[in-house]
């Protein structure tokens, strides 16, 4: 058994991301066809528990402290470090060590590994209180939901099972604004849900775009740009002033984003004519993916206004396969069905969306493999 945990270790070691993925579902598929039915049904039955565990981790500091003393520890020094009883407290820690989240490594000992790692970075603790708090409850409410309404299609984002898990009529951002810490938590997520993949500028030939701005053109608008990742990780790569970059968001949003050398904030609406007019690029993110088609045409088509000559809208979103779809894009798919009535489209279905906003799909550059996030390129008829 170490022999093929070593060929598969030195395997991965020389493949690319697109390889390990396929490394890592073979691996599963693997062990799933092992399982015996009362396996299977165990492993699926307990799939909620570990998120619940992780949280009650965070909120005891129980990860940072095993990562930061890189010595193991014992139940009685993060006891003394929590404030947890000493029996409940090892209860929780058998439980994470039993499921790979923390290592054991004698009785009543234990420290971190890769996964401890994963979830002490920047930005992953809003990441597991924004499923925690706000898609779990959501996730509950979805089969009721769907029987109610006879299965079908989920298209009005003031109906959703978000609407019943959290008592309101809004649709999701707008509730999300009367949630002070649950926006924090989920802007917190969002800057750095992209971090240590490939990034869309790598693919993307953003340098014929710079060499051919016009004297006084707006670079580049970040619409719906919320606290601002993308437009600092712009302007970090082309440092020009002369290159106006601009971040759009609401106004409470763009208030949250942190000040950056020649990044400019504008509070706008993306349900709002654009108020910047002829910029290069208008850059979307996630944005789309958020709202039902009807929202996304009136998006598009108040941005298709501000078009100039040589113009485009930039669209980075996941590109659904006709075929063998990763379970990292079908999963985001039912959560802003269920959350938004929104859908994360396929190639057919991103070329039928942009032309009926009057606009055509100029080409797609794919930038990651599980996920199929791609920069998709849109100009007028």
């Amino acid at each position: 058994m170490d022999s093929i945990i070593s060929q598969i270790k030195s395997l991965a070691a020389g493949a690319d991301q697109a390889q390990v993925k396929q490394i890592i579902v073979s691996l599963r598929e693997v062990s799933d066809s092992l399982e015996t039915p009362l396996d299977t049904i165990q492993r699926l039955v307990y799939l909620a528990l570990p998120l619940t565990a992780i949280r009650i981790g965070i909120d005891l500091d129980l990860f940072n402290y095993l990562v930061n003393n890189k010595a193991p520890a014992t139940v009685s020094e993060l006891a003394t470090k929590t404030g947890a009883a000493p029996v409940l407290l090892a209860r929780i820690l058998r439980y994470l060590a039993s499921t790979g989240i923390i290592k054991e490594t004698g009785k009543d000992t234990f420290t971190y590994n890769n996964i401890t790692e994963a979830i002490t970075f920047p930005g992953a603790a809003g990441a597991f209180y924004n499923y925690f708090y706000t898609t779990y409850p959501v996730w509950q409410e979805l089969p009721g939901w769907l029987k109610e309404h006879k299965y079908q299609d989920v298209e009005d984002n003031t109906n959703t099972p978000l609407q019943k898990a959290h008592k309101t009529d809004l649709p999701f951002f707008s509730w999300m604004l009367t949630q002070p810490e649950t926006l924090a938590h989920f802007n917190q997520y969002m800057s750095v849900r992209h971090t240590g993949k490939k990034q869309w500028h790598e693919v993307y030939p953003l340098e014929d775009k710079i060499q051919g701005l016009a004297p006084e053109q707006v670079f580049f608008v970040d619409v719906g740009g919320g606290i601002g990742t993308q437009s600092r990780a712009l302007r970090k790569k082309y440092p020009d002033p002369k290159a106006r970059i601009i971040l759009e968001d609401t106004p409470d949003t763009v208030a949250q984003a942190v000040p950056f050398p020649d990044v400019e904030r504008l509070p706008q609406n993306i349900f709002d004519p654009q108020a910047i007019i002829g910029a290069k690029i208008y850059y979307l993110r996630n944005i789309l993916h958020d709202f039902p088609d009807e929202k996304c045409v009136t998006i598009l088509k108040n941005t298709a206004a501000a078009l100039a000559p040589g113009s485009v809208i930039l669209l980075d979103e996941i590109v659904i396969p006709d075929t063998g779809a990763h379970f990292h894009a079908t999963q985001q798919d039912i959560i802003v069905m269920a959350t938004f009535a929104a859908i994360e489209r396929t190639e057919e279905q991103w070329y039928n969306l942009a032309k009926r906003a009057g606009l055509k799909v100029t080409n797609i550059y794919l930038y990651s493999d599980s996920e199929r996030d791609s920069v998709i390129e849109i100009v007028k008829e």
